[in-house]
């Protein structure tokens, strides 16, 4: 991969993950200053989590069917820009509910059609995927601890004029990424729906949905939770960059990881370890040792999970079937998965309290283990061929 090429595609994840690292930790707590109750808020949040249900679909079919991926990157990126700005004259649950629920429909797609690009570019290529996506986790720590400092010193409203400069430049940065050729692949020929009914992509999707329901209960309350305990947003901050920290030494370590382990084996002990993190979050919250440990197994519950998981993805939607194999990732785990987690815990932590929410999230992992264990099925040939070795 030339270095133009490497430095424009992990210059985008910086900054896409720069808002993520922005949004994620704090907008929650931006919606708790609107005077907005949990189980509110949980409904907010997983706007996006629904839209990522159908909305990557239209995009990703979109992008397969004409060949151009960036052209529907910049497209996304500026109608996402635009409906940010209605934000700012948005109050009231019902005011906010329709605003987010147009601006989810756009923001949740660049990201799916981005990988697909990205995804093109490596097959063609020597590049290597964790290197480009470690940038994205580097943002998201940049502003994750610039947010926390910046919320305490000026307040939570801060967040929106921030937010805004980093949708902006976001969208600058789209005239920057080229086109990728899209190489011919064995399944070009299937019905998409003939890749998906496979039992090892129906395994997987249905085990990625189950880690990420418990995720979305911490994106969505991690810091309300943390807040309501006592901790400063300048402490939330460094909390979730602890995590994204450790999720940038997996990334380096990938590829010494996956020509040491199967894919499947990988996908198992995240799994583990993410009941283990779950269980520390719910019954140690506070104790700050055992708060930042369960951070560090986000190397493992998002880091190396998500790494195993984009692997298989790769191998069975390729070629003219790649947008819509990311679209159909992200939809299913994220999107069905993200809202679950969502909706569950704002009611959650409204009627049984954080402890309890945090502690039952751990069940969903425990139950993705069982899934991946029984259902998916490897062949030695797709365990030594991928993008990370």
């Amino acid at each position: 991969m030339s270095h133009k090429l490497h430095f424009n595609l992990s210059r985008f994840y910086f900054i896409y993950y720069f808002f993520v690292g922005a949004f994620v930790p704090y907008w929650g707590l931006y919606l708790k200053s609107e005077q907005l109750t949990e189980a509110d808020i949980g409904i907010l949040m997983s706007l996006f989590q629904i839209s990522r249900i159908f909305a990557p679909n239209f995009w990703g079919w979109l992008a397969d069917h004409t060949a151009k991926r960036v052209v529907w990157i910049k497209l996304t990126a500026l109608l996402g820009l635009l409906g940010f700005v209605l934000v700012f004259w948005a109050h009231g649950f019902w005011v906010l509910f329709l605003v987010m629920a147009a601006l989810s429909l756009f923001t949740s797609s660049t990201l799916p059609l981005s990988e697909s690009l990205t995804l093109a570019h490596l097959a063609t290529t020597n590049g290597h995927y964790s290197r480009i996506r470690m940038w994205g986790s580097l943002g998201f720590i940049v502003a994750a601890v610039i947010l926390g400092f910046m919320t305490d010193i000026f307040g939570i409203k801060s967040l929106l004029w921030f937010l805004l400069g980093v949708q902006i430049t976001l969208f600058a940065l789209t005239f920057k990424l080229p086109e990728a050729n899209i190489a011919p692949h064995a399944h070009d020929h299937f019905n998409i729906w003939q890749v998906v009914k496979q039992p090892n992509v129906i395994a997987l999707l249905i085990g990625c949905a189950l880690m990420v329901t418990a995720h979305g209960v911490l994106y969505n309350f991690y810091s309300i939770y943390l807040e309501k305990h006592g901790y400063s947003k300048t402490a939330i901050g460094l909390l979730w960059s602890v995590g994204v920290i450790c999720e940038i030494g997996i990334f380096m370590l990938m590829p010494k990881i996956m020509a040491r382990f199967s894919l499947k084996t990988i996908l198992l002990v995240s799994l583990v370890l993410a009941v283990i993190r779950f269980s520390l979050i719910g019954a140690a919250v506070d104790s700050l040792f055992l708060i930042i440990l369960a951070q560090t197994l986000h190397a493992a519950t998002f880091g190396s999970f998500h790494a195993a998981s984009v692997e298989v993805i790769t191998q069975y939607f390729n070629g003219r079937h790649q947008a819509k194999g990311q679209a159909i990732y992200n939809s299913v785990a994220y999107g069905v998965g993200g809202t679950v987690g969502g909706l569950a815990g704002g009611y959650g932590l409204q009627y049984l309290g954080g402890q309890a929410t945090f502690a039952l999230a751990a069940v969903f992992p425990f139950i993705g283990f069982l899934v991946i264990y029984l259902g998916l099925k490897l062949t030695s040939d797709s365990q030594t061929k991928g993008m990370f070795r």
